[in-house]
């Protein structure tokens, strides 16, 4: 997964989201160890500074620990792994509604073009 950092918003917030999405598609399974903050951050191109915020923001909600001298790992409790799931799926949702709003549709628009194309797309 390739990583995409734009410059409208703070790139650490983009690195935890982006490290979250990693958690829960299940590229970085429960109880992995994570590369080092050195390989991450020259992997996504950033500063290791910008990457060791992002991962101690990540510890500090309990999605990734740390073991003092054997590095950062995911945590193992599917529970908190699906509850960050289904957030990153409600922010989505909420974007996207936004943007049909603007395009001038309400939610029962909506819902009958979402019907209507997975009808078609099947």
């Amino acid at each position: 997964m390739e990583w995409i950092i734009d410059s409208d918003r703070p790139v650490y917030k983009q690195l935890i989201e982006q490290i979250e999405l990693r958690i829960v598609s299940g590229l970085f399974a429960p109880g992995d160890k994570l590369p080092s903050v050195r390989e991450m951050a020259a992997e996504a191109s950033v500063n290791p500074n910008t990457m060791q915020k992002a991962l101690s923001e990540l510890e500090r909600t309990g999605l990734v620990y740390a073991q003092r001298t054997s590095g950062r790992f995911i945590t193992e409790d599917n529970k908190m792994i699906q509850e960050t799931k289904e957030n990153l799926a409600i922010k989505e949702i909420e974007n996207f509604l936004e943007k049909m709003e603007k395009l001038g549709f309400k939610k029962e628009d909506i819902i009958t073009l979402m019907e209507r194309e997975d009808k078609e797309g099947k």
